[in-house]
């Protein structure tokens, strides 16, 4: 062989090689990086253990869940078309028990912290402040599954059995 031959296989050789991909373990953000951020609700949906299914928050849920690299977590989901109230301050309400009741189950609120487990995909939430006080202090934990921009979050209540899965897509 000439010389410029083997230079030229030794050059397509070393392109070739710089061009093939490395180990897709070595490049991979770990799941904790890849959950931060801001996050738009697309979907939630609770399963009953007698395999009943409701949409709490509505076909087209409005919501937002922000997950920080500190930890820390807001998460806010509300149903369209709840009722509007005779009056837009929380501190001169004029409601009938029904329309309370519209507002506050139509709505979920809360912040706190989180953490991951990355070995076993599970999303822990401890929540500081909730819209229902009885959630507050509470850890709940989550399996997360992420394609692309698309988070998907699945949580069984220990103590109903409800299934809830929640399909988040990532904020622009």
């Amino acid at each position: 062989m000439n010389r410029c031959s083997i230079l030229s296989i030794s050059a397509v050789t070393t392109l070739g090689l710089a061009l093939l991909p490395t180990s897709s373990i070595a490049h991979q953000k770990s799941l904790k990086d890849q959950l931060i951020g801001t996050w738009t609700a697309v979907s939630s949906e609770s399963t009953a253990p007698n395999g009943a299914k409701d949409q709490f928050y509505g076909a087209t849920p409005k919501g937002i869940l922000i997950l920080d690299a500190g930890g820390q977590f807001a998460q806010v989901f509300a149903r369209p078309g709840r009722p509007k109230l005779k009056s837009a301050s929380r501190f001169s309400l004029e409601a009938t028990p029904e329309e309370l009741k519209a507002v506050v189950t139509g709505m979920v609120a809360s912040f706190g912290t989180w953490s991951v487990n990355e070995g076993d995909k599970i999303l822990s939430r401890r929540s500081e402040a909730n819209i229902i006080p009885n959630g507050e202090g509470l850890e709940q934990k989550y399996s997360v599954s992420l394609a692309g921009d698309e988070l998907k979050t699945i949580s069984v209540n220990s103590v109903t059995g409800v299934k809830a899965e929640t399909v988040y897509r990532r904020a622009k």
